[in-house]
């Protein structure tokens, strides 16, 4: 896991092949919007939140955020634990995102 600041988030976001953005928020949080092409699995889950995890490919890079970069650095750890190779932490969580954001109808 490596923690990246929102230009080294994006930059390696864009130049990656196989990038997958994972929102790690509660549905709460992402009715407020979303980074563009998120799938958003719930850290607060528990087991489901691993469940959940263990039906995503292991090989894909993973872009991961929260609102404030604390539980999607714990994502991470948790992801490296299940065995997936590359996680990107988004320091700062979407607080901090300078970017688009979506709606979520």
């Amino acid at each position: 896991m490596a923690d990246l600041t929102q230009k080294e988030w994006t930059n390696q976001l864009n130049q990656s092949n196989n990038a997958v953005v994972l929102d790690v928020r509660t549905l709460d949080e992402v009715a407020e919007g979303v980074i563009p092409n998120a799938i958003h699995i719930d850290i607060f889950k528990g087991q489901g939140f691993i469940d959940e995890l263990e039906q995503l490919p292991k090989d894909k890079t993973y872009f991961v955020y929260c609102r404030s970069g604390r539980r999607s650095a714990q994502a991470c750890d948790v992801m490296q634990k299940l065995g997936f190779k590359e996680t990107y932490n988004l320091l700062g969580g979407i607080m901090e995102w300078q970017g688009d954001i979506d709606s979520v109808q």
